[in-house]
Protein backbone atom coordinates (compact mmCIF):
# COMPACT_ATOMS: atom_id res chain seq x y z
CA UNK A 1 0.00 0.00 0.00
CA UNK A 2 1.38 3.09 -0.79
CA UNK A 3 1.93 6.28 1.45
CA UNK A 4 -0.53 8.63 -0.18
CA UNK A 5 -3.25 5.81 0.42
CA UNK A 6 -2.25 5.28 4.12
CA UNK A 7 -2.66 8.87 4.77
CA UNK A 8 -6.10 8.99 2.79
CA UNK A 9 -7.17 6.24 5.14
CA UNK A 10 -6.73 8.05 8.79
CA UNK A 11 -9.76 9.98 9.51
CA UNK A 12 -9.13 14.00 10.06
CA UNK A 13 -7.10 15.61 12.89
CA UNK A 14 -10.48 17.08 14.15
CA UNK A 15 -12.37 13.46 14.54
CA UNK A 16 -9.43 11.77 15.66
CA UNK A 17 -8.12 13.45 18.82
CA UNK A 18 -11.10 13.75 20.74
CA UNK A 19 -11.39 9.64 20.85
CA UNK A 20 -7.93 10.26 21.45
CA UNK A 21 -8.04 12.44 24.58
CA UNK A 22 -10.76 10.01 26.24
CA UNK A 23 -8.69 6.70 25.72
CA UNK A 24 -5.40 9.26 27.26
CA UNK A 25 -7.66 10.05 30.51
CA UNK A 26 -8.75 6.34 31.21
CA UNK A 27 -5.43 5.26 30.56
CA UNK A 28 -3.40 7.87 32.93
CA UNK A 29 -6.39 6.86 35.44
CA UNK A 30 -5.13 3.20 35.17
CA UNK A 31 -1.13 4.36 35.24
CA UNK A 32 -2.15 6.28 38.73
CA UNK A 33 -3.87 3.16 40.08
CA UNK A 34 -0.65 0.91 39.26
CA UNK A 35 2.50 3.36 39.42
CA UNK A 36 4.16 0.38 40.37
CA UNK A 37 3.84 -1.72 38.18
CA UNK A 38 6.60 -2.11 35.64
CA UNK A 39 4.11 -2.71 32.80
CA UNK A 40 2.14 0.16 33.61
CA UNK A 41 4.58 2.41 32.85
CA UNK A 42 5.47 1.10 29.86
CA UNK A 43 2.24 1.09 28.43
CA UNK A 44 1.82 4.95 29.26
CA UNK A 45 5.18 5.92 27.61
CA UNK A 46 3.91 3.81 24.36
CA UNK A 47 0.47 5.39 24.70
CA UNK A 48 2.29 9.31 24.52
CA UNK A 49 4.75 8.07 21.72
CA UNK A 50 1.57 7.26 19.70
CA UNK A 51 -0.05 10.50 20.86
CA UNK A 52 2.91 12.46 19.60
CA UNK A 53 2.91 11.09 16.65
CA UNK A 54 -0.86 11.19 15.83
CA UNK A 55 -0.02 15.43 17.00
CA UNK A 56 2.75 15.68 14.59
CA UNK A 57 0.69 14.18 11.53
CA UNK A 58 -2.36 16.12 12.17
CA UNK A 59 -0.76 19.91 12.09
CA UNK A 60 0.35 19.30 8.53
CA UNK A 61 -3.30 18.15 7.69
CA UNK A 62 -4.70 21.68 9.01
CA UNK A 63 -2.27 23.58 7.49
CA UNK A 64 -2.88 21.88 4.21
CA UNK A 65 -6.80 22.27 4.84
CA UNK A 66 -6.14 26.05 5.40
CA UNK A 67 -4.31 26.48 2.38
CA UNK A 68 -6.79 24.86 0.11
CA UNK A 69 -9.36 27.07 1.58
CA UNK A 70 -7.52 30.48 1.21
CA UNK A 71 -6.92 29.57 -2.43
CA UNK A 72 -10.91 28.91 -2.80
CA UNK A 73 -12.05 31.98 -1.53
CA UNK A 74 -9.47 33.78 -3.34
CA UNK A 75 -10.28 32.55 -6.83
CA UNK A 76 -13.67 33.15 -6.29
CA UNK A 77 -13.95 36.81 -4.93
CA UNK A 78 -12.72 39.28 -7.55
CA UNK A 79 -11.06 42.02 -5.92
CA UNK A 80 -10.11 44.42 -8.99
CA UNK A 81 -9.06 47.56 -6.79
CA UNK A 82 -6.44 45.42 -4.59
CA UNK A 83 -2.82 44.79 -5.39
CA UNK A 84 -1.47 41.76 -3.35
CA UNK A 85 2.35 42.12 -3.15
CA UNK A 86 4.47 39.33 -4.07
CA UNK A 87 7.12 37.43 -1.13
CA UNK A 88 10.77 38.89 -1.29
CA UNK A 89 12.43 37.09 -4.11
CA UNK A 90 15.70 38.63 -3.87
CA UNK A 91 17.55 41.23 -5.56
CA UNK A 92 19.56 41.92 -8.48
CA UNK A 93 22.14 44.40 -9.08
CA UNK A 94 22.39 46.47 -12.34
CA UNK A 95 25.36 48.88 -13.39
CA UNK A 96 25.24 51.30 -16.17
CA UNK A 97 28.92 51.72 -16.53
CA UNK A 98 28.06 54.16 -19.77
CA UNK A 99 25.77 56.68 -17.94
CA UNK A 100 27.29 56.03 -14.22
CA UNK A 101 24.84 54.92 -11.70
CA UNK A 102 23.26 51.13 -10.21
CA UNK A 103 21.14 49.98 -8.39
CA UNK A 104 19.97 46.79 -7.08
CA UNK A 105 16.18 45.67 -7.99
CA UNK A 106 13.82 42.55 -7.38
CA UNK A 107 14.94 39.88 -9.66
CA UNK A 108 11.37 38.78 -10.68
CA UNK A 109 10.80 42.04 -12.16
CA UNK A 110 11.28 42.37 -16.16
CA UNK A 111 11.95 45.35 -18.14
CA UNK A 112 10.33 47.35 -20.60
CA UNK A 113 11.77 48.83 -23.32
CA UNK A 114 11.06 52.23 -25.42
CA UNK A 115 9.12 53.90 -22.20
CA UNK A 116 11.03 56.70 -22.20
CA UNK A 117 13.57 56.31 -19.38
CA UNK A 118 16.71 55.38 -19.35
CA UNK A 119 16.16 52.07 -17.77
CA UNK A 120 12.57 51.02 -16.88
CA UNK A 121 11.54 48.05 -14.42
CA UNK A 122 8.52 46.77 -13.63
CA UNK A 123 6.84 43.76 -11.47
CA UNK A 124 5.10 41.02 -13.60
CA UNK A 125 2.21 40.44 -10.95
CA UNK A 126 1.34 44.00 -9.56
CA UNK A 127 1.49 46.14 -12.37
CA UNK A 128 0.99 49.41 -10.53
CA UNK A 129 4.75 48.67 -8.91
CA UNK A 130 7.74 49.82 -11.35
CA UNK A 131 11.03 51.48 -11.29
CA UNK A 132 12.99 54.03 -13.25
CA UNK A 133 16.33 56.22 -13.61
CA UNK A 134 16.13 59.67 -14.95
CA UNK A 135 18.94 61.86 -16.07
CA UNK A 136 19.27 65.04 -16.87
CA UNK A 137 21.01 66.39 -20.36
CA UNK A 138 24.47 67.09 -19.85
CA UNK A 139 24.02 69.81 -22.49
CA UNK A 140 21.36 71.54 -20.59
CA UNK A 141 21.86 71.32 -17.64
CA UNK A 142 25.49 71.49 -15.22
CA UNK A 143 24.99 70.10 -11.59
CA UNK A 144 28.28 70.82 -9.46
CA UNK A 145 26.25 68.85 -6.40
CA UNK A 146 22.97 68.20 -5.12
CA UNK A 147 23.15 71.16 -3.08
CA UNK A 148 22.60 72.87 -6.36
CA UNK A 149 18.75 71.62 -5.85
CA UNK A 150 18.49 73.12 -2.60
CA UNK A 151 17.87 71.56 0.50
CA UNK A 152 16.02 68.05 1.31
CA UNK A 153 12.67 69.54 1.79
CA UNK A 154 12.54 72.01 -1.59
CA UNK A 155 14.02 69.47 -3.79
CA UNK A 156 10.78 67.56 -2.42
CA UNK A 157 8.55 70.38 -3.77
CA UNK A 158 10.22 70.02 -6.57
CA UNK A 159 10.13 66.29 -7.07
CA UNK A 160 6.13 66.36 -6.43
CA UNK A 161 5.33 69.10 -8.38
CA UNK A 162 6.85 66.93 -11.42
CA UNK A 163 5.21 64.38 -10.53
CA UNK A 164 1.74 66.38 -10.32
CA UNK A 165 2.58 68.10 -14.08
CA UNK A 166 3.36 64.49 -15.18
CA UNK A 167 0.01 62.82 -14.62
CA UNK A 168 -2.64 66.06 -15.32
CA UNK A 169 -5.29 64.95 -17.03
CA UNK A 170 -8.25 66.23 -19.30
CA UNK A 171 -11.00 64.22 -18.51
CA UNK A 172 -13.74 65.83 -16.22
CA UNK A 173 -14.22 65.18 -12.78
CA UNK A 174 -10.67 63.91 -11.76
CA UNK A 175 -8.93 65.04 -8.69
CA UNK A 176 -6.30 64.35 -7.31
CA UNK A 177 -4.73 64.82 -3.72
CA UNK A 178 -0.87 64.62 -2.81
CA UNK A 179 1.56 65.32 0.09
CA UNK A 180 4.88 65.02 0.70
CA UNK A 181 6.00 62.41 3.68
CA UNK A 182 9.59 62.74 3.83
CA UNK A 183 12.23 64.49 2.21
CA UNK A 184 15.79 63.71 3.78
CA UNK A 185 19.57 63.38 2.87
CA UNK A 186 22.21 60.47 3.58
CA UNK A 187 25.81 60.20 2.97
CA UNK A 188 26.59 56.78 1.18
CA UNK A 189 29.52 54.40 1.81
CA UNK A 190 30.76 56.51 -1.29
CA UNK A 191 31.28 59.50 0.42
CA UNK A 192 28.39 60.94 -1.87
CA UNK A 193 25.04 63.03 -0.39
CA UNK A 194 22.01 61.47 -1.66
CA UNK A 195 18.37 63.00 -1.02
CA UNK A 196 15.64 60.94 -0.68
CA UNK A 197 12.22 61.65 -0.97
CA UNK A 198 8.67 60.35 -0.74
CA UNK A 199 4.84 61.26 -1.57
CA UNK A 200 1.52 60.04 -2.02
CA UNK A 201 -0.62 60.55 -4.98
CA UNK A 202 -4.30 59.58 -4.56
CA UNK A 203 -6.20 60.08 -7.54
CA UNK A 204 -10.33 60.87 -7.19
CA UNK A 205 -13.00 60.05 -10.35
CA UNK A 206 -16.54 60.67 -10.69
CA UNK A 207 -18.02 57.43 -12.09
CA UNK A 208 -20.80 59.72 -14.17
CA UNK A 209 -18.95 63.18 -14.92
CA UNK A 210 -21.29 64.49 -17.38
CA UNK A 211 -24.13 64.12 -15.02
CA UNK A 212 -26.38 67.27 -14.52
CA UNK A 213 -26.90 66.80 -10.47
CA UNK A 214 -24.07 66.66 -8.31
CA UNK A 215 -25.80 63.82 -5.90
CA UNK A 216 -25.38 62.02 -9.28
CA UNK A 217 -21.55 62.44 -9.95
CA UNK A 218 -20.05 59.92 -7.49
CA UNK A 219 -16.71 60.26 -6.58
CA UNK A 220 -14.37 57.70 -6.11
CA UNK A 221 -10.74 56.70 -5.34
CA UNK A 222 -9.26 55.38 -8.74
CA UNK A 223 -5.95 54.71 -7.30
CA UNK A 224 -3.66 55.26 -4.03
CA UNK A 225 0.28 55.61 -4.82
CA UNK A 226 3.43 56.22 -3.52
CA UNK A 227 6.27 57.65 -5.37
CA UNK A 228 10.09 57.74 -3.37
CA UNK A 229 13.12 59.00 -5.05
CA UNK A 230 16.69 59.05 -4.71
CA UNK A 231 18.15 62.13 -6.15
CA UNK A 232 22.54 62.08 -6.61
CA UNK A 233 24.94 64.36 -8.68
CA UNK A 234 27.65 63.15 -10.53
CA UNK A 235 29.06 64.13 -14.20
CA UNK A 236 28.04 67.21 -14.12
CA UNK A 237 24.48 65.29 -14.71
CA UNK A 238 21.10 65.15 -12.18
CA UNK A 239 20.23 61.42 -11.87
CA UNK A 240 17.26 60.39 -10.02
CA UNK A 241 15.49 56.64 -9.18
CA UNK A 242 12.22 56.69 -9.35
CA UNK A 243 9.78 54.06 -7.80
CA UNK A 244 6.37 53.56 -8.09
CA UNK A 245 3.80 51.32 -6.17
CA UNK A 246 0.70 50.89 -4.53
CA UNK A 247 0.16 52.23 -1.40
CA UNK A 248 -0.97 48.95 0.39
CA UNK A 249 2.21 46.91 -1.40
CA UNK A 250 4.27 49.31 0.07
CA UNK A 251 3.32 48.62 3.43
CA UNK A 252 4.21 44.68 2.68
CA UNK A 253 7.11 44.95 0.56
CA UNK A 254 8.57 48.38 2.77
CA UNK A 255 11.97 46.52 3.33
CA UNK A 256 12.79 45.53 0.19
CA UNK A 257 11.65 48.97 -1.40
CA UNK A 258 14.41 50.44 1.08
CA UNK A 259 16.89 48.03 0.35
CA UNK A 260 16.25 49.03 -3.30
CA UNK A 261 16.50 53.12 -2.82
CA UNK A 262 19.70 52.51 -0.44
CA UNK A 263 21.47 50.55 -3.27
CA UNK A 264 21.40 53.81 -5.55
CA UNK A 265 24.65 55.08 -6.29
CA UNK A 266 26.43 57.49 -9.48
CA UNK A 267 29.72 57.15 -10.58
CA UNK A 268 32.33 58.80 -12.55
CA UNK A 269 32.08 57.90 -16.12
CA UNK A 270 35.32 57.77 -18.43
Amino acid sequence: MGTNTILDSLPPPIQLLPSLSRKIASQLQWVNSASNSSESTTRYHSLSLKTQSLEAFALPRRKAVTLLLSSYIFSEVGLPDIAFAQQSVGLREYISSFDGYSFKYPQNWIQVRGAGADIFLRDPYVLDENLSVELSSPSSSKYKSIEDLGSPEEAGKKVLKQYLTEFMSTRLGVKRESSILSATSKVEDDGRVYYQVQVNIKSYASNNELAVMPQDRVVRLEWDRRYLSVLGVENNRLYELRIQTPENVFLEEENDIRQVMNSFRVNKTA
